[in-house]
């Protein structure tokens, strides 16, 4: 399991202590340049390998260190698990089974379709991930309930994939997640939702501001579909 981690004291232990006690798993946290503690408590909490990059390179830098490092300890499946306590550890045990069950590729966490859920109050949080996902849908030509959601499990094997190429400059932010998906589908992988879920905190819940990193999320699913990237 891959945590990015950026200032997250008080938050990934939080998420740690909720590991679910299952040989399978382990946690990798990428302290993404923090300025706080967040990687001595990430130690002090189980995480199995702790990563730091001294200066800040985005939350997809992050996740790709965790990618290369699971790849090197030889992990079949890779998890991905926001580190703000958004969602909940435990579901990745029914994610994987899922998984395994079905012979699935990849499985994107949603908490918008039936059997998902959402705790506390959503706001406007809730009509634009709906209205992200719909337009993702549109330019993958598949359905998808949640693209935004940073839950997900998925077979190691597909990051070997020479038309998949997390290794981009531009994917450093919030475009590998997304990106990820869309060259997933797009390459005709086994991919289905499972339903997962996500807690919405009263404050600091995300690290996302303002329409630059919501235009992050929208533009590698526009810049694959019409040619711009690979």
């Amino acid at each position: 399991m891959i945590i990015a981690a950026l200032n997250e004291s008080g938050k990934i232990g939080r998420v740690l202590d909720k590991f679910p006690k299952d040989g399978r798993f382990e946690a990798i946290v990428v302290d993404d340049g923090s300025t706080d503690d967040t990687g001595d408590q990430a130690r002090a909490h189980g995480a199995a390998v702790v990563l730091r990059h001294e200066q800040n390179r985005g939350v997809g830098a992050a996740i790709r260190t965790g990618f290369h490092c699971a790849q090197g300890r030889g992990r079949p499946y890779l998890a991905l698990l926001a580190g703000d306590d958004q969602h909940v550890p435990s579901d990745l045990v029914g994610a994987l089974d899922f998984a395994l069950g079905r012979d699935l590729d990849y499985v994107q966490g949603s908490r918008w379709m039936r059997g998902g859920h959402v705790v506390g109050p959503s706001g406007g949080r809730a009509m634009g991930t709906r209205f992200y996902s719909l337009v993702f849908s549109m330019l993958v030509f598949r359905r998808i309930t949640d693209a935004t959601n940073g839950f997900r499990v998925f077979r190691t094997k597909i990051l070997d994939d020479p038309s998949i190429d997390i290794d981009q400059d531009w994917l450093d932010r919030y475009e590998l997640e997304p990106y990820l998906l869309y060259r997933t589908i797009r390459s005709h992988y086994r991919v289905v939702e499972y339903p997962v879920t996500v807690v919405y905190h009263a404050k600091g819940y995300t690290k996302m501001r303002g329409l630059r990193d919501w235009w992050r999320l929208f533009r590698p699913a526009l810049l694959l579909r019409f040619g711009v990237k690979r």
